[in-house]
């Protein structure tokens, strides 16, 4: 028990393979407190965290440059297993392209953080039946947001090149870089998927969950993956979600 009484201490805490990005992990356990119904340091989640910022860059490979994340990101699970993790959440959308791999070699849950998006995605615009994605080049070319939404029975709509070299330069020249982004780019990218038919808006990169916290956009058609995966997290770890 706790020194003033109350629940006992959780002791499997969720684990976290972090540093993809460095700042998209802080911000997502920074979204986890906040959206925990917690009046004492005990009613948080426990949390085990891997900020591993030295994990091969997954576009790069996606794209045809570089190492594979592949055998880190599993190692990674395989030791937040042996570490006592419950289960494992990873704030970032590139990275689910692994999530296969990642369960078969270890005998506790991966969330997919692709999946719980376009759930949040479908809870937000209820009878969504087109979803615009903003995410990596190395996200959209592996399909995974195209996936999770057809099977949930939604089609999803992407930006055209032009715009899509625009996210990416956001996504790496801005947020990755520590570089400031402005609204007006932020909106336009939304404005473009919007045009196109979309009637919610993902943000399938965890850079532009950070720019989303950081301009404190409050539309509820923007769905924030970090966001998505931290609501999951709060839940599946056995705290009270805040209302």
């Amino acid at each position: 028990m706790s020194a003033g009484g109350g629940a006992p201490v959780r002791d499997e805490p969720v684990g976290v393979i972090g540093g993809l990005g460095p700042a998209a992990t802080v911000h997502f356990l920074h979204r986890v407190v906040q959206l925990t119904e917690a009046h004492r340091d005990q009613d948080h989640v426990d949390l085990l965290v891997w900020q591993h910022g030295s994990i091969p860059d997954r576009t790069a490979f996606l794209l045809g440059h570089g190492e594979s994340p592949e055998p880190v990101l599993v190692a990674d699970a395989v030791a937040l297993e042996r570490a006592g993790a419950r289960f494992v959440a990873i704030p970032c959308n590139t990275a689910v392209v692994w999530v296969e791999q990642m369960r078969s070699a270890v005998s506790i849950e991966v969330l997919d953080t692709v999946a719980e998006t376009v759930a949040a995605a479908q809870a937000a615009v209820p009878g969504l039946t087109r979803l615009g994605v903003l995410a990596t080049d190395g996200t959209l070319l592996a399909g995974t947001y195209t996936r999770a939404a057809r099977a949930a029975g939604v089609e999803v709509l992407v930006p055209d090149e032009a715009v899509q070299r625009e996210v990416m330069a956001i996504i790496y020249d801005g947020v990755k870089a520590g570089e400031p982004v402005s609204r007006s780019r932020f909106d336009a990218v939304v404005a473009h998927l919007r045009g196109r038919g979309a009637e919610a808006v993902a943000l399938g990169c965890t850079e532009l969950s950070v720019l989303h916290g950081d301009l404190g956009v409050d539309d509820p058609r923007v769905v924030d993956s970090i966001d998505a995966l931290a609501r999951r997290v709060v839940v599946r770890a056995g705290a009270t979600l805040r209302a």
